[in-house]
């Protein structure tokens, strides 16, 4: 009973999501938790139904710290930029969790909030609500894409030093590869492995996530 008084909810969350960061969500289990908190798998059940509600759990908490801007007088564009980059730095830190978003996204309160916001301003840009519908989600599943494929990401129980072996393996083997058939690959080699500057990468997903978007509110406008 002293050990069940000693649980918190937050902190088991805060356990759930460490071990997601640093072995992945397949290592992310109710007796994983529950042994690291010295306590039976039973004890958590007091504050989690089964480990989809352990998940929802850490979906919030990843989406918590989202702070949806109040909407102004800019352009609806701008403040899509904004948005969308409030949303990709609170997934950045959390690559291995960040999976969860795309099938949570819309069970949780955080996740709705950040769709709703979504929505209005592609509704401001003109769009009908299905167009609309679509777009956000896939805006929204591009930006955890974008987090979960970021080059150079490997296997999160692997060393700093097994990691970058992992990242020149991949680039030799793609230099490696017949100039003749694959020129513009070999030459891409490095930056196709391994990112030379990660806000670079961000900020290039994002303006090209909101440029796709203005496209298809100019097509939905013309029509």
């Amino acid at each position: 009973m002293a050990a069940q008084r000693r649980l918190n909810r937050d902190e088991l969350i805060s356990t759930a999501l460490a071990v997601a960061d640093s072995e992945g969500l397949d290592a992310v289990t109710i007796r994983r938790v529950a042994q690291q908190h010295d306590v039976t798998p039973m004890a958590l059940y007091r504050h989690f139904p089964d480990k989809d509600g352990l998940f929802d759990a850490v979906t919030d908490r990843l989406l918590t710290d989202v702070r949806v801007p109040e909407a102004d007088q800019r352009p609806w564009h701008e403040q899509m930029n904004d948005l969308l980059s409030i949303f990709l730095a609170a997934l950045r830190p959390h690559p291995n969790a960040a999976p969860l978003v795309i099938t949570r996204l819309f069970t949780s309160e955080p996740g709705l909030a950040i769709t709703e916001r979504t929505l209005a301003l592609l509704s401001e840009a003109g769009m009908p609500v299905e167009e609309a519908a679509q777009t956000a989600g896939q805006a929204l599943c591009s930006l955890v894409t974008l987090v979960i494929t970021e080059p150079g990401r490997s296997n999160p129980a692997l060393s700093p030093e097994d990691r970058a072996a992992e990242v020149s393996a991949k680039e030799a083997t793609l230099s490696a590869l017949s100039p003749t058939l694959y020129p513009h690959v070999v030459e891409a080699a490095a930056a196709l492995s391994s990112c030379a500057s990660d806000d670079r990468y961000y900020r290039r997903g994002i303006d090209m996530i909101v440029a796709g978007m203005r496209g298809t509110a100019q097509d939905a406008f013309a029509h």
